[in-house]
């Protein structure tokens, strides 16, 4: 608190004292609002943070926002971030125009320096430069570390009867939920099951734990989420992890059929990528379940509510049971997820007032709970559980919800308890333990040994959290060593790239297309293409001049840089080299493809070259122009003699829907008046009930009636164009709603026609 007082202190007082003794030059004026704009920075990106994990700058932001936030249910925030961005711009223009004010006077160049300082200190006091100066100081090793003399690989048999499994990871459902002390009657169906159980209740969490697929990591797996700072590269890698030994691994080679459930989607933080690479030949997200529920139409911000996921679960459950073969079943809850829930419909507790209000939070909490209950006291009552382990665990503490405040008045626990079909005894387990211990604890109750990479058996040995008071510490020292895990090459030569697979292959690794690396000495960073992260082009463009790199993507995109020849090709082709120099360019043909990447060493280098390279790495693939007589709607950009496009969507790999959810017509804008008299050659398709209804088109005072099929169809017109209208207008029969193609299958579009090319030919 101190510390946050003394920064404001320091940047007032830096903005004051450039005001009014500041001299007039422009480089004082831009050094003094540059930091004084970091340190607004700064602190909006703690605001922000806070909001969302309510412990400020930690490693859940850095994964998140490196990952992929396709299916995340970002509706809440919406407005939240909407409001930051408006506050920053207004706020930054009030600090342009103070810093300004009082300047027709010669004022002492030492007090603009004496300001300087000041903002400088103003950043180096404030918690969000210190929280970033931690998350840095945590990726490089400490000296000699003893983390493999605690990290240790389970055997992958199991002994005895092989119990079926059902794992519930309850989302933000932490223990102290369940204090009926503080929070009388919040949870009494779940609160009875509990107290049947083996419960642990002394469970903590570590960092590296605190966010969904952090924890989920942690229980599977007995090691917390780390990954590299600059640029999380699990969404860019084919496998999660891919050295270690995680629960689904032993399962799967002890002969369990793994099964994973949640209503979100599965692309969201890289669950099906951790899921797919360690055991899980079945996983079930939002999309793959809507063939299985009975209401298309009812979901919330993130899918699928948990009635709807858990009595499929439940359903699943029997289905394998009668099987008589091993199986386990993992499922995922969203219900309870902050910033204050979501209340299904089947729910007897809708409400809960606290402290004189209605609070959502909990709300959401008394709600979900009830669907878990149900689950597990429905299992319970067939033949099948007594050869069943249940198992119901928080995927990590409550986020920043609307019961925050209440929740830290109490010792916070996450939740762990474990009942045995075969096993009647209750018992409350207080040792320390933290959720790296879920796994082997699992592990153990099943027939396996007592331990999973650092997480320990808490039914027959002593966790890491009991032998280590600084453990937390230790979690952190150890950060290197987990990022090590992920066996990052750190160098490069010969490579595979597989077309069909889309994969980029080299050093034993793989990693999916398209790639960016950053090639240093001993070390090489992969930069992800992540739904709503940076484009990889401008990521790119801030490499040093001198920085090797590789990049293999879409020719039209490596061309746009450097080969106007590549700008129409929509294959692949790899980029090799450093901005400073014209990178050497592979095209690959369809398939397989072996190369090799050597950097060569060049007299073409130039400061020229660098800055000619970076200006077109910053052209967003929209602004991108090409030559030619035709648009190829399956590029980004357009060509040079089309002004704009309305009315469709974005770019697919074969061209582009109309959307009347933007537009009810698709309008083809040109800089110049269109020919008098012209053949216009389209190719294009419909969508559902729009194939072989009237499609309209248009130009000034011409139109014509067209039929189009759901398979491609090429058709040539001859339009009569006197007036010298621009546009060319093309109106769909019959836009239908659909999610086919979206990113999140959530933001559903109202498809018409789909067009692949069209082409303008004067007549003779």
């Amino acid at each position: 608190m101190v510390s946050e007082w003394l920064s404001l202190v320091l940047f007032v007082a830096s903005a004051a004292l450039y005001t009014w003794k500041g001299g007039q030059h422009k480089l004082w004026f831009s050094a003094v609002l540059a930091l004084l704009g970091i340190y607004i920075i700064l602190n909006a990106s703690l605001f922000a943070s806070n909001y969302f994990t309510g412990e400020g700058i930690n490693d859940a932001v850095i994964y998140t926002i490196t990952s992929s936030l396709s299916g995340a249910g970002l509706q809440k925030y919406i407005m939240p971030a909407a409001g930051l961005i408006v506050g920053l711009l207004l706020l930054f223009l009030f600090l342009s125009w103070v810093l300004r004010l009082r300047k027709n006077h010669n004022y002492s160049k030492l007090y603009s320096l004496l300001a300087l300082v000041l903002a400088a200190a103003s950043i180096k006091t404030t918690p969000a430069y210190q929280q970033v100066s931690d998350l840095i100081k945590s990726q490089v090793a400490k000296g000699d570390s003893d983390f493999y003399s605690h990290y240790k690989v389970p055997g992958k048999s199991l002994r005895g009867d092989r119990p079926n499994l059902v794992y519930i990871y309850a989302e933000s459902l932490e223990r102290t939920y369940f204090d009926d002390k503080a929070f009388p009657g919040l949870a009494p169906e779940l609160n009875q099951i509990k107290a049947d159980s083996l419960d642990f209740s002394n469970t903590e969490q570590l960092p590296g734990t605190e966010y969904t697929i952090a924890g989920i990591v942690a229980s599977q797996c007995g090691i917390p989420l780390f990954a590299p700072f600059d640029g999380n590269a699990s969404s860019s890698l084919s496998t999660f992890y891919p050295q270690n030994v995680c629960l689904g691994d032993i399962l799967k080679a002890s002969g369990y059929q793994n099964y994973f459930y949640q209503g979100a989607s599965l692309s969201f933080a890289g669950k099906d990528l951790f899921f797919t690479s360690h055991g899980f030949d079945h996983i079930y997200g939002f999309n793959e379940l809507k063939s299985m529920v009975k209401d298309q139409n009812y979901r919330n911000d993130w899918g699928w509510y948990d009635d709807t996921v858990l009595d499929i679960v439940f359903d699943k459950y029997l289905e394998l049971a009668k099987k008589n073969q091993p199986f386990s079943l993992f499922a995922l809850t969203v219900d309870t997820h902050h910033p204050d829930g979501f209340i299904s419909r089947s729910c007897q507790r809708k409400s809960y007032p606290f402290d004189g209000k209605e609070n959502k939070s909990f709300a959401a909490v008394a709600c979900g709970q009830e669907h878990i209950a149900r689950l597990i006291e429905r299992i319970r009552a067939t033949p099948y559980f007594k050869n069943t382990i249940i198992v119901v665990g928080s995927d990590h503490l409550a986020m920043n919800n609307t019961a925050f405040k209440y929740l830290n008045q109490h010792d916070r626990r996450d939740l762990f308890f474990m009942l045995r079909g075969d096993n009647v005894s209750s018992k409350v387990i207080t040792a320390k333990r933290s959720t790296l211990d879920n796994g082997a604890t699992v592990l153990d109750a099943m027939g396996g040994d007592n331990f999973i990479g650092l997480g320990r058996s808490s039914l027959s040995s002593t966790s890491l959290s009991a032998t280590y008071l600084n453990i937390k510490e230790k979690i952190n020292e150890w950060k290197p060593d987990v990022i090590k895990l992920w066996n990052f090459p750190k160098a490069i030569s010969d490579y595979k790239i597989d077309s069909n697979n889309n994969t980029f292959s080299f050093s034993g690794s793989h990693f999916k297309l398209p790639l960016l690396l950053s090639v240093m000495p001993d070390k090489i960073e992969p930069k992800l293409d992540a739904y709503l992260a940076t484009p990889l082009k401008q990521q790119l463009a801030r490499f040093a001049p001198d920085e090797k790199f590789v990049w293999a993507d879409r020719c039209y995109k490596i061309g746009s840089v450097w080969d106007e020849s590549l700008t129409l090709n929509n294959g692949l082709c790899v980029a090799n080299g450093t901005l400073n120099a014209k990178p050497h360019i592979e095209q690959l043909k369809p398939g397989s493809t072996l190369g090799k990447i050597t950097f060569t060493p060049t007299n073409s280098s130039s400061d020229e070259q660098y800055q000619r390279s970076v200006t077109r790495l910053r052209i967003a693939d929209t602004d991108l122009k090409y030559r030619s007589d035709r648009i190829l709607f399956n590029l980004p950009g357009l060509p040079q003699q089309v002004l704009k496009i309305t009315g469709m969507s974005y770019v697919e790999p074969w061209g582009r829907w109309s959307d009347a959810n933007l537009l009810p017509e698709v309008t083809i804008q040109y800089l110049e008046p269109l020919p008098e008299a012209f053949h216009l050659k389209l190719t294009a398709r419909a969508f559902g009930n729009n194939a072989l209804r009237p499609v309209i088109v248009k130009v000034g005072d011409w139109q014509q009636e067209i039929s189009l099929g759901e398979s491609d169809t090429t058709l040539t017109l001859q339009v009569s164009n006197p007036s010298g209208a621009r546009s060319i207008i093309l109106v769909p029969p019959e836009p239908v709603e659909s999610t086919l193609g979206t990113v999140d299958g959530f933001a559903a579009r109202r498809l018409g026609i789909g067009l692949i090319d069209l082409q303008v030919s004067p007549q003779p």
